[in-house]
């Protein structure tokens, strides 16, 4: 997978940099394909298995930086050419990056969130089963697995997972980290001072019941997604007031429009203008699909895909 901001970071640095990735496996290897590794002259970032492998694409990507070629294309037997145990094959892509061919990278996109380019000598177009494939995945959310086929890479480009912040790990609280938490689009956060309630909970997301949610609150990045749901009102109300100080990039709070109708003449008398106030949701959810826990996770989820999917496609069409 692409990270651009990896590369970006490695190129203002070093001003030269090959980015090594494993375009092919077949059988046993240290890695799967996709797997990358940056190597400018003095260092490395990034691994593509170790051994012998490694060793010797850090050498040619070295040569590269010395004497070129700007692509190189490699196939390996590991067993026989490399004398490592895994006994699968490799093919390593080799591509020379400065300032200038990493600012003329964006316009080799020919599809979103995906790059696709020729890398071996005599590719050839695109063919129509490839670009098939690529198309079907530019509007899936599972990136494209790293495929190379009748001289052609094709990588998913890294995209940045977006940070939400779920303040109370009650039953709601809960059933949304579970819908959230496998979706590839999201980074999940739960805060809740009631230790017990993280016991079950998957590793993968992050968890703090040490720092009250006001602090959690004011460490999260300005266009994080923020769902407000502690046992509390008032403190539920608390949040909404510490959120409608700072910049965010979604809001949304458990609750009636009873409960709503009551926060709103609150914040109002805490100052916040009409327009700020309609920047939180509530209630969440699809109410078409009921009030169960598992329910509401369901209908915000939904709505955070939905609003993933458009906010893609329009930046496509603004391209």
């Amino acid at each position: 997978m692409l990270d651009l901001e990896a590369l970006s970071d490695a190129l203002e640095v070093h001003g030269r940099v090959v980015r090594v990735v494993l375009a092919e496996v077949k059988g046993s290897a240290p890695r799967e394909a996709g797997t990358s590794m940056l190597v400018w002259d003095g260092g490395t970032q990034g691994t593509i298995g170790g051994g012998r492998l490694e060793f010797d694409a850090e050498q040619q990507a070295l040569d590269m930086l010395t004497d070129g070629p700007d692509i190189k294309v490699v196939r390996q037997a590991l067993g026989p050419t490399l004398n490592q145990c895994c006994g699968g094959a490799v093919t390593v892509v080799s591509e020379l990056y400065d300032t200038l061919r990493y600012r003329a990278l964006s316009d080799s996109f020919m599809f979103q969130g995906i790059w696709a380019r020729p890398v071996e000598t005599g590719a050839g177009d695109l063919s129509l089963p490839l670009r098939r494939k690529i198309e079907k995945a530019e509007h899936s959310d599972t990136p494209l697995a790293t495929t190379m086929k009748d001289g052609w890479l094709v990588e998913p480009v890294w995209r940045a997972r977006k940070p939400v912040y779920i303040y109370g790990a009650g039953h709601v609280g809960e059933a949304l980290v579970r819908v959230l938490e496998p979706l590839p689009q999201f980074e999940v956060f739960l805060s809740d001072v009631r230790e017990h309630l993280f016991e079950d909970l998957p590793d993968t997301i992050h968890q703090d019941w040490k720092n009250p949610p006001t602090k959690v609150m004011a460490a999260a990045p300005d266009d994080a997604l923020h769902f407000i749901m502690t046992p509390e009102h008032d403190y539920d109300l608390e949040l909404c007031h510490h959120l409608l100080k700072r910049d965010f990039g979604h809001a949304g709070l458990i609750g009636s429009e009873t409960k709503w109708a009551r926060f709103r003449k609150r914040l109002a008398q805490l100052g916040h203008t009409e327009a700020a106030i309609n920047r939180i949701e509530c209630p969440i959810g699809d109410p078409s699909l009921g009030r169960h826990p598992q329910a509401i996770a369901v209908g915000v989820a939904a709505s955070l895909l939905n609003t993933s999917v458009n906010t893609a496609l329009t930046e496509r069409k603004s391209a």
